[in-house]
């Protein structure tokens, strides 16, 4: 049968010659000519001798060969009978020429389970002493090798007719898993060839029959060098093992145990190689320590568990697998299917009437990792995790032992005291904020009062706050959009900011034109609106482009179709990201696609859209102009409209934090038509101004805007 096993075209062919109807296990002989690793011979009973049986097998020549043959060869692992290579990759069939057919009597049975062991082989496993319908634990994985404590975490199962097997590394940073068949026909009595199920019977052990014995001296020393007592120790029953026959080498042994019943042991020896009884259920370490226990704290190893005991925290587990690598990015599985975290649900029951969980997993991200899995399961809003203090200036201490071995029982107790709330996506609390409170206090933030908008008599009623909305309305022709430009001029040349403009109704050229003449103060052509004042040089036009360049960037549509908000938004994130813009000036509202569902009405369209652009502002600290048209107006007089005439919805005046209308004069007899009124009508932020009128001019020449009496000075 070991020479089958090196051969499995030889045992396919055996499979033949043991049935009395070879399509019934293979297939028609058409298929049989289908080209496969494991192609049959023609077949003939009657070999006259030996040599003719040679010149057969010599005959045998892998059919699928794709890829160049694997030199891999497994090698046999001391420990525990199996063999590891450093791929799980499958290589291709090879066959030994010449080699020959033995006449052994062979079953269906047993041509499923050689053909299997020879898969297992090229997998990694050394599969010798494999026996149907039994599991294999503590092995030591193929994959990871068991990390560098080379610790023994994968189980194996091959099912009871040996026509499949799956295993598992339950070790937190592999995870390995897998299954394969004999063959395509193989019927398996295995329930589910995707998981490892639980053992069909428990291994009932005892520390008789484990071999356990009380602590060496020479470990109890090595126990109090981590601040670990031996009374600690006892009370746990953490014990010894021997591990080689010699009887010098010892593994320090971790005694699991439910309601007084050993249920589990996991060992670690002096090179800090873990492994754990096969065939055992896998639960926390300190069970019993927790049952009816209101406060419950999960570390991430037996010894933190201990060291736990030492600053006065008995009500402490360990789970018994370690981390994960990282956050599963998969939706939370059913319990049965929940291989890894098989031990929580395991001890679920524990766990029920605790109302507050402590997660004092490791530091490092792995850590982080196994505390939100942790959390997920049990549920974040009675969870709460720590903080472990620093070590140095650039690191933290990693967990619960070495915060005892360094800083001793009291700064542990206090580091447990101190939990914090395990944070809850959405969920917070103030003291969550204090660090921008106390800056936001002290005025280190920069921008608290707002940024001047360069118009004295706007000081006291409207200041640029990041992170804000101002809706600008007012009737056609009012000078909105100019006002707006000469508004952003201003704060360019106060502060530096720079701006994303979204403007449908302007031209680029035009546009350009506009914030040109507003920078330069000087007319961009000489036409009849320039008057008598000089045009912009060509040097100036210049200098204009490249300041043009780096302060703005634009939003355009670049075909027919209108843009929708979130396109919009979309590209203002591109520009805050890539460019650092702090101000978006979205002009028109009614330019842009407002398609909604049948059954949502506009004020509720308004409402969302205004809640989007609302939520982009805050976190990107980014502040929005937003030009909305009024609606039309009957019976106008020519005074300034209300923000609720806001064509559309009241929305805009409820949800924004600011609220102007700019208004120019258009009688002679009202006062000068150069004159512009900038209304302030709702200003949240009481920080940053309040409600009332301001005057300014308007300099029909370059598009500016001064304080009343200044524009003489500007000439």
């Amino acid at each position: 049968m070991r020479v089958l096993l090196h051969n499995p075209q030889l045992l396919v062919r055996r499979l033949h010659l043991c049935s009395s109807n070879v399509a019934a296990l293979m297939g028609s002989r058409q298929l049989l000519k289908t080209p496969s690793p494991f192609a049959l011979l023609p077949l003939n009973h009657n070999y006259r001798s030996e040599k003719r049986r040679s010149s057969i097998c010599r005959r045998m020549v892998r059919v699928l060969a794709s890829q160049p043959i694997s030199n891999n060869h497994s090698f046999r692992l001391k420990t525990n009978g199996f063999s590891s290579i450093a791929s799980p990759t499958v290589a291709s069939p090879v066959y030994s020429e010449g080699l020959e057919e033995r006449s052994l009597p062979v079953s269906h049975s047993e041509v499923r389970l050689e053909i299997l062991k020879w898969k297992l082989n090229k997998l990694g496993f050394d599969t010798d002493t494999c026996t149907p319908g039994k599991q294999y634990s503590s092995l030591l994985c193929p994959v990871c090798k068991g990390g560098d404590s080379e610790e023994k975490s994968l189980s194996l199962i091959i099912s009871a007719d040996g026509a499949s097997a799956s295993w598992i590394c339950f070790r937190g940073k592999c995870g390995w898993t897998g299954n394969t068949r004999a063959l395509a026909d193989g019927k398996s009595s295995f329930a589910s060839q995707s998981k490892i199920n639980s053992p069909m019977v428990k291994r009932k052990i005892t520390v008789e029959s484990l071999g356990l014995e009380p602590l060496s001296n020479q470990l109890l020393a090595y126990f109090a060098e981590r601040m670990i007592s031996k009374e600690t120790l006892h009370r746990n029953a953490v014990m010894q093992k021997r591990c080689n026959d010699k009887g010098d080498e010892f593994a320090i042994a971790f005694t699991y145990w439910r309601k007084g019943e050993l249920v589990n042991c996991k060992y670690r020896d002096v090179t800090k190689r873990f492994w754990q009884e096969r065939e055992t259920e896998r639960i926390f370490y300190g069970l019993d320590d927790i049952e009816e226990a209101s406060d419950v704290i999960i570390v991430e190893g037996e010894m933190d568990k201990l060291a736990m005991e030492e600053a006065g925290f008995r009500n402490c587990v360990s789970v018994p697998d370690g981390a994960p690598p990282s956050v599963s990015a998969n939706k939370l599985p059913a319990e049965e299917k929940d291989i890894k975290y098989q031990y929580l649900w395991n001890c679920k029951e524990y766990l029920k009437t605790a109302s507050r969980i402590i997660l004092a997993t490791d530091g490092d991200p792995p850590g982080q990792a196994l505390a939100e899995e942790l959390a997920r399961r049990v549920g974040r809003e009675r969870c709460w995790r720590v903080k472990w203090p620093k070590k140095n200036d650039k690191e933290n201490f990693k967990d619960a032992n070495e915060v005892l071995m360094f800083l001793g029982a009291n700064e542990l107790r206090e580091v447990i005291e101190n939990a914090e709330l395990y944070p809850i996506s959405g969920l917070f609390n103030f003291r969550d904020y204090f660090s921008e409170i106390d800056a936001y206090y002290h005025r280190t933030l920069a921008f608290e009062f707002g940024v001047s908008t360069g118009w004295r008599a706007l000081n006291e009623l409207y200041n640029v706050v990041p992170g804000e909305l101002t809706i600008v309305t007012g009737v056609p022709n009012s000078g909105k959009s100019e006002w707006i430009d000469a508004l952003l001029c201003n704060l360019n040349e106060a502060v530096g900011w720079k701006f994303v403009l979204c403007s449908m109704e302007n031209k680029v050229r035009e546009h350009a034109r506009k914030l040109l003449e507003k920078h330069i103060k000087k007319p961009f052509f000489n036409a009849s609106y320039g008057e008598s004042v000089e045009r912009m040089s060509v040097d100036e036009l210049e200098e204009g482009k490249k300041w043009l360049s780096e302060t703005f960037c634009l939003i355009r549509c670049e075909n027919d179709s209108l843009p929708n908000i979130k396109w919009v938004l979309d590209l203002a994130r591109a520009a805050v990201l890539r460019h650092g813009v702090r101000g978006l000036v979205i002009d028109p509202y009614n330019e842009l696609d407002h398609q909604r569902p049948s059954n949502q009405t506009e004020t509720e369209y308004v409402s969302q859209m205004l809640t989007l652009v609302k939520r982009f502002a805050q976190h990107h600290a980014c502040h929005v102009w937003f030009v909305a048209h009024p609606r039309q107006l009957h019976h106008w007089v020519g005074a300034p409209p209300n923000l609720y005439d806001i064509s559309g919805s009241a929305h805009f005046i409820n949800k924004c934090d600011n609220g102007i209308v700019v208004h120019r004069n258009r009688d002679p007899e009202a006062g000068p038509i150069d004159q512009v009124q900038v209304c302030v009508r709702k200003v949240r932020n009481k920080v940053a101004g309040t409600i009332g009128d301001a005057y300014l001019s308007y300099n029909r020449v370059t598009g500016e805007y001064t304080d009343i009496g200044d524009e003489s000075k500007k000439k």
